[in-house]
């Protein structure tokens, strides 16, 4: 059976219980009530016949039956009760409802009332059990005699089943407004659990929990809570790459900035968001549930290793690139000298090889010697020669300079190759492409600056891109530059656009020397 079946049962069975006890408390109460009603009713007109005149002068007078019975009966039909009777101070009956019980003794106590005070009691008399009051008589202050007062217990009863109908249907009215209310809950609950019973509940936790820790994805659910986000599932791998605490609450305000906005965002497909240390692909999707949004379900892929591997791919690939464009032109230089000495003019091939010679040894020369590292020197020869091939002219200032700085050569490679690859993509939207890079230090700094003929990034679009990724080519997600805001991140430096020059990036990274 269902949870929300069960509950219905349990609470149809504690309804009715307490339905039960109730209706039963109310008729002791009510039985209660009766009998003390009954009590203040006969006290009052047993006193208040007492001190009737005429009662007083009945039992002085020579023969009382005949002076009282009639008013006795008249009292006891105007007030309802079951008798009145008047008892001489002997305690003879004088008046009775039962004409033939008139001169015999009175069956109740008497001794209280001698002393001038009403009592009253239950007690079973001629007519049965009944409450009854018996108050004194005087006249001149002389006690001349009783008034008793009663109902019996039969009338009674006979008043208090004519009420039970109402008691019973406000019990009645009671369980069955509980009862619907138990329906409703019921069928709340049914839909919250789907209607499965708690073994079903149990093992789609244990697998849910299973699951959730065991994949290889990060993974968090947003529901609302009165309208804003909240975060209601974080599993392991999720807080690993967003570097939370590996267990407790989860603040939704304590998650990155591009991951909140996507709490919010009706899909994301491969975005790229990047952490301090990590480069995460994300995907989103809003849950629905009868055409109504009650969440968002937001993976996360960690893409830093990949990323990294394929900087280094990319970087490799234009070392080939350059040393395959090197190698042609090598050849077609070769062959051009071999033919001027075939044709006998040696003076020329020799001064045209030794032309060539010159140029590309004293570049060689001034970055060996400026640039300490020789993986950024290769770096910036290759990338020389792969822009030389895609049409753009690429310049490395007379000002590059860099000592020994304490980043590893493969950041350096990575920050500055991809800035570069960048810059000849953007170049190309000029008719003249150029890119010109720089890459000294200064004021206890490592700066990289590249600039280019394209359009250049707005302040606002690299903050945005800082966070995501950025790319002006719509095919692309930006990678390149985000594997550079991670180096310079990792590095505690900055990354801005230069005002002056719009198409200009300048990385800034402290390290710790003077220049």
């Amino acid at each position: 059976m269902s949870v929300a079946g069960q509950l219905l049962i349990l609470q149809l069975v504690v309804f009715t219980v307490v339905a039960i006890v109730a209706g039963a408390l109310i008729v002791v109460d009510e039985r209660r009530d009766a009998d003390e009603a009954t009590r203040r009713t006969v006290t009052d007109i047993a006193v208040t016949a007492a001190l009737f005149p005429e009662v007083a002068e009945g039992l002085v007078s020579p023969d009382p039956k005949s002076a009282l019975q009639p008013r006795a009966e008249q009292i006891r039909e105007a007030t309802g009760v079951d008798f009145v009777v008047i008892v001489d101070p002997e305690g003879i009956r004088v008046t009775h409802p039962v004409p033939e019980q008139i001169g015999l003794p009175y069956t109740g106590h008497t001794d209280e009332a001698r002393s001038g005070t009403p009592f009253t009691e239950t007690y079973t008399g001629s007519l049965g059990p009944s409450i009854r009051t018996i108050a004194p008589v005087y006249d001149d202050g002389t006690l001349v005699g009783f008034v008793s007062v009663g109902v019996t217990r039969e009338r009674i009863a006979e008043n208090f089943v004519r009420s039970l109908p109402g008691i019973l249907g406000l019990v009645a009215a009671g369980l069955g407004v509980t009862a619907a209310g138990g329906y409703l809950i019921s069928r709340r609950l049914r839909r919250q659990t789907l209607g499965l019973n708690p073994d079903q509940l149990r093992r789609m936790y244990e697998h849910h929990d299973a699951v959730l820790h065991s994949i290889g994805e990060g993974l968090l659910v947003f529901g609302t809570a009165d309208g804003s986000p909240r975060v209601d599932i974080v599993n392991d791998e999720a807080r690993r790459l967003l570097g939370l605490e590996p267990v407790g609450a989860v603040e939704f305000d304590g998650l990155p900035a591009t991951v909140r906005e996507l709490a919010v965002a009706d899909e994301a497909r491969d975005e790229v968001h990047l952490t301090r240390d990590r480069v995460l692909v994300v995907n989103s999707d809003a849950v629905l549930w009868n055409r109504r949004r009650i969440g968002t379900v937001v993976t996360l892929r960690d893409h830093t290793e990949l990323r990294g591997v394929l900087g280094e791919l990319d970087s490799v690939r234009g070392f080939a690139e350059s040393l395959r464009a090197q190698a042609h032109e090598s050849a077609n230089r070769l062959h051009t000298i071999i033919t001027m000495v075939e044709l006998g003019r040696t003076d020329e091939a020799v001064a045209f090889a030794t032309q060539e010679l010159a140029v590309s040894q004293h570049l060689i020369d001034r970055l060996t010697s400026a640039v300490h590292e020789p993986a950024l020197s290769a770096l910036l020869l290759g990338k020389i020669d792969e822009a030389a091939e895609r049409g753009v002219e690429l310049t490395v200032t007379d000002d590059t300079e860099l000592g020994p700085v304490p980043i590893p050569a493969r950041d350096i490679v990575t920050l500055v190759g991809n800035l570069i690859d960048n810059a000849i993509d953007a170049s190309h939207a000029s008719d003249d492409p150029w890119v010109e890079v720089t890459v000294r230090q200064e004021n206890s700094s490592m700066i990289v600056e590249v600039a280019d003929s394209g359009r250049g990034m707005s302040p606002e679009v690299l903050a945005r891109a800082m966070q995501r990724g950025y790319s002006t080519k719509s095919e692309q997600r930006g990678l390149g530059l985000a594997l550079v805001v991670q180096v310079v991140a990792r590095h505690g430096g900055t990354l801005r656009t230069e005002p002056s020059l719009g198409s200009m990036i300048v990385a800034e990274i402290p390290v710790g020397g003077t220049s």
